[in-house]
């Protein structure tokens, strides 16, 4: 005997079942314009190599989880987001959109009624519904994020978290720094650096204590972002960690969850401190305030020749690149905007930068890690001639997403909404910002060493010319 054929909706009385209004709520809310201001972005670049002035030269985990983030579509890989905003609009697929929808919701009719293996999700059906929608676009940048994964990158993207505030890498079963992706017998979690007022400062962590169990239980099988995540929590709550600390027998440690800054930037001085070195590796509203005060510090010094590390820094707010950028350009377009319709709006220099005086010598280090808002500053001192860029060609990340939470807690839509072009109007996606001045690292480069960095210093030392700044200057 031939199966019942599935209902499908009256024609008399085409649209939605009457209970699907969270499915049209949450349509109506992807649907919404974005907020004219400019908000997040950010994402990760290859692993990490220690860099002179940084932290002990171990591998800062919130570096390593990002690099994940490249390869799938749902990471925070983004040079700059919009924040979505809500429209009042009365729920319901549109009159000119019944016929094409009919289809869509058919199908939901059929698994809501007919399903016969177990009780049906509603709230399931809605989440891959909308994330199948937002996938068929075909772009890895727009993608549906799960409640939980559109609070935790959003927490990403702005510089502050919750959890204990530790700058955490991975070594080896002889201490020694390593890349790893699976913890096990050779790959453990080591503290780099408890951050200043901290809970893990406050807790009596210290540099090069070996993390062995989280709540007792071992972190064998667990990758590195899983670990992290298992550490942090909502504020206030407690985690137990197992320390191994050279010397001393294993002890636990209850540590209370707290607010936790991320450090996004590393000054140090080079070349008998007539050089100041500002490593970037995040792009947050906090991060780029501390970047203009620490650009501010090193010129009171005295260093009229600086060097900005963007090497492996994912991205973040444009809005704070635009800051980074503004520090060093003192008037123009630091970036273009062109959206669906082709229309093209310049982003201009805030015109309070601390360090547009051409005297000051500027040298910005960037590879294939270096992108999305770390390309909008790249791009934007390349073509105003206000720095010469060293390293490798970045990663080529040349769109804008806008972010939209959706109601009834069903996550949010992260979607490309815009190009953006560097001030001669170039568009970078796919393509890269070319360093001036290229430098290769071998794989078997020593740990510690820093070819990059070295030309760097060497340029600004006067021993070599810049073919790149000829160029510019014909």
């Amino acid at each position: 005997m031939l199966p019942e054929p599935l209902p499908f909706a009256d024609n008399n009385q085409p649209g939605p079942p009457d209970d699907a209004a969270d499915l049209n709520e949450a349509a109506t809310a992807a649907a919404a314009p974005p907020t004219s201001a400019l908000a997040p972005e950010i994402l990760p670049g290859p692993t990490a190599r220690p860099r002179r002035g940084g932290s002990g030269g171990a591998l800062i985990l919130g570096l390593a989880v990002v690099l994940v983030a490249i390869l799938s579509g749902g990471a925070l890989f983004a040079s700059g987001y919009l924040l979505g905003q809500r429209q009042a609009d009365q729920p319901g697929t549109p009159a000119s959109d019944e016929a094409a929808f009919q289809p869509f919701w058919d199908v939901y009719a059929a698994i809501r009624d007919r399903y016969a293996l177990e009780p049906v999700d509603r709230k399931a059906l809605i989440e891959g519904a909308i994330k199948g929608m937002v996938g068929a676009v075909g772009d890895p940048y727009s993608t549906y994020l799960t409640p939980d994964e559109y609070r935790n990158t959003l927490q990403d993207i702005s510089g502050e978290f919750e959890g204990i505030g530790a700058e955490i890498g991975t070594v080896n079963a002889a201490g020694e720094t390593t890349d790893c992706a699976v913890f096990g017998p050779d790959c453990r979690l080591v503290i780099v650096a408890p951050l200043d007022g901290s809970p893990a400062s406050r807790a009596g962590l210290k540099p090069g204590d070996v993390v062995a169990k989280v709540d007792g239980s071992t972190l064998d099988g667990l990758s590195p972002d899983q670990a992290r995540d298992r550490i942090r929590g909502k504020k206030g709550t407690q985690v137990v960690l197992t320390i191994e600390r050279r010397g001393a027998a294993a002890f636990d440690v209850t540590i209370t969850r707290d607010v936790v800054h991320q450090r996004e930037v590393i000054t140090n001085d080079l070349a008998d401190g007539t050089i100041g070195y500002i490593r970037l590796t995040g792009f947050s509203e906090n991060g780029a305030a501390v970047f203009v005060d620490a650009v501010q510090a090193a010129l009171d010094k005295g260093q009229t020749k600086l060097i900005v590390d963007l090497r492996g820094n994912p991205g973040g707010f444009v809005t704070a690149a635009r800051t980074v950028a503004s520090t060093f350009i003192e008037e123009g377009p630091i970036f273009w905007e062109q959206d669906a319709d082709g229309d093209v709006t310049p982003t201009d220099s805030l015109g309070d930068g601390v360090a547009v005086d051409p005297k000051i010598e500027v040298v910005v280090l960037i590879d294939r890690g270096s992108a999305s808002a770390s390309e909008i500053v790249a791009g934007a001192l390349q073509d105003t001639g206000r720095a010469t860029l060293i390293g490798e060609t970045s990663y080529g990340k040349g769109t804008v997403q806008t972010w939209i939470e959706l109601d009834d807690d069903a996550g949010g839509v992260k979607l490309t909404v815009a190009k953006w072009l560097t001030p001669d109007k170039r568009w970078i996606h796919r393509v890269g910002v070319v360093p001036d001045i290229a430098v290769e690292v071998p794989a078997d480069t020593p740990s510690g060493a820093d070819p990059v960095l070295d030309r760097a210093i060497e340029f600004l030392s006067g021993s070599a010319a810049l073919p790149g700044a000829l160029r510019r200057a014909a």
